[in-house]
């Protein structure tokens, strides 16, 4: 199964493409932990899942930076957290938002390496890397075979669209 996998994202219709495959994929209690440098894209990738979600195009997804989260309604919830301002996991705990790993929605979470040790082991890690020449360079990494299984079959698909 997937263990590790690289994309090169070269514009933002490649982004499009793969926030919306991921959105059409996700299912019920998936968990997407999103890392990378501030400006690489998190948040772009987050309002591309949602869209694949279903979530509708007037609700705007914003960054929960502040607000730590933010719910939306599409065909299946999406909790949307971004865990930049917090310095670990007993904040994360204390705030009780743990509790959203294990609901019936899908939780992506930015900045999610600040809870580590908190997060479910079924879970699907993609961190986003910006280059020098403006592309993308997208990790994979998940150590569940269901979700790996899931991803690496819809990343087969983006490869053909999208070269690495």
């Amino acid at each position: 199964m997937l263990q590790q996998l690289h994309l090169i994202l070269n514009n933002l219709e490649d982004t499009e493409r793969l926030g919306l495959c991921i959105g059409r994929i996700v299912l019920p209690g998936d968990v997407i932990c999103l890392n990378g440098n501030l400006g690489a894209g998190k948040t772009t990738l987050t309002q591309l899942i949602a869209r694949g979600m279903d979530i509708p195009a007037n609700c705007y997804v914003t960054s929960p930076s502040y607000a730590i989260l933010h719910e939306y309604e599409g065909r299946i919830p999406l909790y949307h957290m971004d865990f930049y301002r917090l310095h670990d996991s007993g904040e994360i705990i204390d705030l009780g938002f743990e509790e959203y790993f294990y609901l019936d929605g899908v939780t992506v979470i930015e900045w999610s390496e600040r809870a580590e040790n908190i997060l479910p082991a079924e879970r699907i890690e993609i961190t986003i890397i910006s280059n020098p020449d403006e592309t993308r360079t997208v990790r994979f990494n998940s150590t569940d075979d269901a979700i790996a299984g899931r991803f690496e079959k819809m990343l087969v698909e983006i490869l053909k669209i999208v070269k690495p």
